[in-house]
């Protein structure tokens, strides 16, 4: 049987409202690949942090860097990776780049020390997908899906959030990274863009940083 990508280990990553759960979802219903699905609702500090991050900031960190450590660790000890495809809607690094954001100086020294010790021995991606969406078109999905938690979402920390990718993007070359911009699609709706974003994700790249966008 032919292989549908030339990876054993995809992520894809985008900021809150990206669609990167649904895009994982729908991916693993068309290939029955094994799904890793962030649990970020079981945080039970993510809405204290929403209403007050500085206070609930370095609990609200900790929380999701251990939680995913766990989930990964029992995920990527399952079977072999290098014979079944793994598709996950976040990648480890994640923990870093959000404590980076939300932390003071003190506290991300502490959290960074902590984050290496975990991180030894993870593999990373084959690829590593973004899914990029403009601030306000984060913010009308972030309403549309309705999360009293995330009400208190403000366009800043989306902002920043997103500043924050893009600056660990520039310095990795460790793993083929791949920006699509998929401001103007609906891959949920209409199958033609679905198809649009599956195609690029077959392709294969090399270590660094690719960028598709489709003009509509």
């Amino acid at each position: 049987m032919e292989r549908p990508f030339p990876y054993r280990f995809i992520a894809i990553e985008g900021n809150i409202g990206a669609g990167k759960t649904t895009l994982c979802q729908q991916l693993h219903r068309q290939f029955n690949c094994r799904l890793i699905l962030e649990q970020f609702a079981d945080n039970p500090f993510l809405p204290y942090f929403y209403e007050n991050p500085e206070r609930y900031a370095f609990s609200v960190e900790l929380f999701f860097m251990t939680e995913r450590h766990k989930q990964l660790q029992e995920n990527l000890a399952q079977g072999d990776l290098f014979q079944e495809l793994i598709i996950a809607d976040y990648f480890f690094l994640k923990t870093l780049l959000f404590a980076r954001n939300n932390l003071s100086p003190e506290e991300y020294r502490l959290f960074q020390r902590l984050f290496h010790i975990l991180n030894a021995n993870f593999p990373k991606p084959d690829l590593l997908v973004f899914l990029h969406r403009s601030v306000p078109s984060l913010l009308d999905n972030i309403k549309k899906r309705g999360r009293e938690y995330e009400s208190d979402i403000s366009p800043e920390y989306l902002q920043t959030i997103q500043h924050t990718y893009f600056e660990y993007f520039r310095t990795d070359q460790s793993q083929p990274i791949l920006i699509i911009d998929v401001e103007d699609l609906n891959f949920v709706t209409h199958p033609e863009h679905y198809e649009l974003i599956l195609a690029a994700i077959q392709k294969e790249y090399q270590p660094g940083l690719h960028r598709v966008s489709f003009v509509r």
